[in-house]
């Protein structure tokens, strides 16, 4: 085990911090989205969010590990280290404090909020944006963030009542993506779309309804130009002033006998199809 002199914060009694120590019930907090909203700090829980966090500079405020876990992502910790970052060790008992998963792979790191004002995102000319109006689901909007950023999206806008990018459930479905893309937090959707739509990109919107079908789009063209693609959460969909808003209402075709594809799948085949035409 890595000794106290080597860097790692130990309480002064009782050595690693418990879910007593004063900076793990700090930092147990931050699972409450109105002690996220006070402190401007979220959690990211596991080795792959902390790798993605310490690679944004600036972005993590301190590591909490099991010894287990410091040792066996000794590089992630010394990274930590090497930008001024404390790393504190933690009991199990700690981490499970911190952790909302069954089996916590050991790691927890304090955040810096990552979000954006929606005219600095579009300053930086993104070509593909995707935007998550009134959804609800973490599970769902993280999913939707990583495919975002896999498809070489430049920003995802949470817009209206939303769920906050920075619950626990949705950092873990984003898997390192909320880093990697400009987050945006707007509370007005129509807003957002005719900011989308000033800055030049094409607006469309999806719903199961449209009157223009995801693959006439394509044969034609039309995704060609930089896009924001919107999209309603699966219970209610979207609302009919925001569709009216956007530049299309665009379906994706179903060929066999499903009703209807989930939230999650719909927005890769589309941010994907966008993807294709761009490049």
């Amino acid at each position: 085990m890595q000794s106290p002199s080597r860097g790692r914060r130990l309480d002064a009694v009782s050595g690693p911090f418990t879910p007593r120590t004063p900076r793990v019930v700090a930092a147990r907090r931050l699972q409450r989205r109105r002690d996220r909203e006070a402190t401007g700090r979220f959690l990211a829980e596991g080795p792959q969010a902390v790798r993605e966090a310490l690679a944004r500079a600036g972005t993590v405020t301190e590591l909490f590990g099991t010894p287990a876990a410091l040792d066996r992502y000794a590089d992630l910790a010394a990274q930590a280290a090497r930008a001024d970052v404390p790393v504190s060790e933690v009991t199990e008992e700690g981490l499970a404090a911190l952790a909302e998963t069954v089996a916590p792979q050991g790691l927890v790191a304090v955040c810096r909020h990552l979000d954006v004002p929606l005219e600095t995102a579009l300053s930086r000319g993104p070509r593909l944006v995707a935007v998550l109006a009134e959804i609800r689901d973490p599970g769902n909007a993280g999913t939707v963030l990583r495919t975002a950023d896999a498809a070489g999206a430049g920003a995802v806008v949470f817009a209206g009542d939303a769920v906050d990018p920075y619950n626990g459930k949705c950092v873990r479905s984003s898997a390192g993506s909320l880093f990697h893309v400009d987050v945006v937090r707007a509370p007005d959707p129509l807003d957002v779309v005719a900011a989308l739509r000033a800055a030049g990109l094409t607006v469309l919107a999806t719903t199961g309804y449209g009157d223009s079908d995801l693959d006439d789009l394509i044969d034609y063209g039309r995704l060609a130009a930089p896009t924001a693609w919107v999209f309603g959460s699966e219970a209610h969909g979207l609302p009919e002033e925001l569709t009216a808003a956007a530049d299309a209402r665009v379906r994706v075709p179903l060929h066999g006998r499903a009703e209807s594809l989930n939230l999650a799948a719909a927005a890769a085949v589309c941010l994907y199809a966008s993807a294709r035409a761009l490049r």
